[in-house]
C-alpha cells in the first residue's frame, strides 16, 4: 500500500508530540495489527496498531482508497488499547 499524508496531519500529530518518522515507523514495522474502522461520516478507515523502532506503541489512521492510503492521524494507545494490542502480540 503506498501512503500520502493528508496536510493537517502534520499538525494533528505534532499537538500530540507524535513526529512522522514514528508514524512512518509503525506503518513499515514488521509487527503491526490493521483494524477496519469507520468515521462518525461513515468513511472507511483502517487503524494501524503496532510500536515505533523504540517501542512507543502507536495508533495511525488511514483513510483508504482503492490500494492506497492517506495517513490522516496517530495517536498514542490508551491502557486498554495497550493491554489489548498486547494480548494480541502474544497470541501471534
Amino acid at each position: 500500500m503506498a501512503y500520502r499524508w493528508l496536510e493537517i496531519a502534520f499538525r494533528l500529530i505534532a499537538a500530540r508530540g507524535i513526529e512522522p518518522h514514528e508514524v512512518i515507523q509503525v506503518l513499515n514495522g514488521p509487527v503491526r495489527r490493521p483494524v477496519l474502522a469507520y468515521s462518525p461520516e461513515g468513511v472507511r478507515l483502517l487503524t494501524i496498531w503496532g510500536r515505533t523502532n523504540a517501542g512507543r506503541p502507536l495508533i495511525v489512521t488511514v483513510r483508504l482508497a482503492g490500494r492506497d492510503g492517506t495517513i490522516v492521524g496517530a495517536k498514542d494507545m490508551t491502557a486498554a488499547e495497550k493491554e489489548v494490542f498486547e494480548a494480541w502480540e502474544t497470541s501471534r
